[in-house]
């Protein structure tokens, strides 16, 4: 006999199914509340609300535990290469060499950026932030693309998600190039994926760019990190815009505008301009981290801690070893990382932060990758966004094959009574 949970309102009783997902999570299903009962529940920030059953990320904040489709994040990194994953988010399973190199040579022929692209983009001035270059121009290659994805079509569904894949990155580039008055470069499809990302991004005119492996490695494993991340607030965008039936590219660009807040994407350019205002106060981090301990100060130590994880972001244990090569490899001599250096030692040995699990999260060492790589602070939230795209894709995909409702969340209103209305002159 299947589980339910019995509700009691004023007297009556209902009662509602209960689901329990692979990793015995439950959940009460109150899809027929309003029906039955004639209320709805009020969860602002559905923060105990689950908007849908999904089979590709799997999250335990407490035990500090991230799987994509099974897999852990830690092996993930170590094992596989960024399109490994992203294959996997999508498909649900790792692919074969045989289908990784067919993905691989799919992207490729996909790659190159209609040239009327980059009449857009010039359009913006160079001093436009990189976040809203590249979710208009995500927004601009459906002017380029307009036919619909035909979801039934599963050689359609590809052709679309292949697309976005291979020209995302070069938007991305895009966005640094017009930052710096640069020349805008198609992709080099000699190199690979997260090479010719960084080629894109950093070579000058009339120069050769050099590849760096450590970096390559280092940024290969910062992109399989943010892949997905379960409901957060892009992906559940992407997920309620796509629920209308909106096309994949306008999809994907409400999700880049909503990773776009300092509570979400902008968290790790967050992290750099902490550590840039303590360095024009003096550089005192003992001073800082006293701040961060007074409940009475605003002051806040971005980078700590995590809404999700209540133990150590397992991401960040990943790339804090990454950060210390990239460091190492660069020899940069920076005060703004060996702030950030004296401020991870202090929260991972002060019994203040040890004992509340303020640990440094993903944002904090991914911020002094990014820096120590010489990406500028504005572009943070755009290489998240590069790395966030499979999630994306998907978590659009599984919800537009399983025929899910259009997302329509209900309210309770608490505003004026029924009023008449008054002439202007009785105002």
């Amino acid at each position: 006999m299947s589980k339910v949970a019995t509700l009691e309102i004023d007297g009556k009783k209902y009662e509602f199914p209960i689901t329990i997902g692979t990793e015995n999570e439950v959940a009460i299903d109150i899809k027929t509340l309003r029906g039955k009962a004639g209320v709805i529940t009020l969860d602002p920030g559905f923060k105990n609300t689950g908007s849908c059953e999904s089979a590709i990320t799997f999250l335990d904040g407490e035990k500090g535990i991230l799987r994509y489709r099974g897999y852990s994040i830690e092996e993930l990194a170590e094992k596989a290469d960024f399109l490994e994953v992203v294959f996997l988010l999508i498909f649900g399973e790792l692919p074969s060499k045989d289908e990784l190199g067919k993905f691989k040579d799919d992207i490729k022929a996909q790659s190159e950026v209609n040239l009327d692209m980059k009449k857009v983009i010039k359009g913006f001035p160079s001093t436009a932030h990189p976040m809203g270059m590249l979710s208009s121009l995500t927004s601009a290659l459906i002017a380029f693309n307009p036919k619909s994805v035909n979801v039934d079509s599963e050689e359609d569904m590809y052709k679309a998600m292949v697309k976005i894949l291979a020209k995302f990155p070069t938007l991305a580039a895009w966005t640094l190039r017009r930052r710096n008055d640069q020349p805008l470069e198609n992709r080099d499809n000699n190199l690979g994926y997260v090479e010719s990302l960084l080629k894109m991004m950093f070579q000058k005119p009339g120069e050769e760019y050099k590849l760096n492996d450590k970096l390559v490695a280092a940024l290969d494993r910062l992109l399989i990190l943010h892949a997905d991340h379960e409901q957060n607030c892009s992906t559940s965008t992407v997920r309620i815009v796509g629920s209308s039936q909106a096309g994949l590219f306008a999809s994907i660009s409400a999700g880049v505008s909503a990773l776009w807040g300092p509570l979400h994407g902008g968290a790790n350019q967050a992290v750099i301009e902490m550590l840039e205002e303590i360095k024009a106060d003096g550089g005192d981090t003992s001073k800082f981290i006293a701040k961060a301990k007074d409940k009475e100060d605003p002051f806040r130590l971005m980078g700590f801690g995590h809404r999700v994880y209540k133990n150590f972001d397992p991401r960040a244990k990943i790339i804090k070893k990454a950060a210390d090569e990239v460091l190492a490899e660069l020899g940069v001599e920076d005060p703004i990382l060996d702030i950030a250096k004296s401020l991870e030692k202090a929260a991972l040995e002060d019994e203040y932060f040890v004992e509340r699990k303020l640990y440094p999260n993903v944002d904090f060492y991914s911020g002094i990758i990014y820096r120590a790589m010489g990406i500028p602070t504005e572009m943070f939230t755009v290489m998240f966004a590069v790395g966030r795209l499979p999630g994306w894709i998907a978590q659009w995909r599984e919800m537009r094959l399983g025929k899910e409702p259009i997302g329509r969340p209900r309210q309770v209103y608490i505003g004026e009574g029924l009023r008449g209305f008054k002439e202007i002159d009785n105002r």
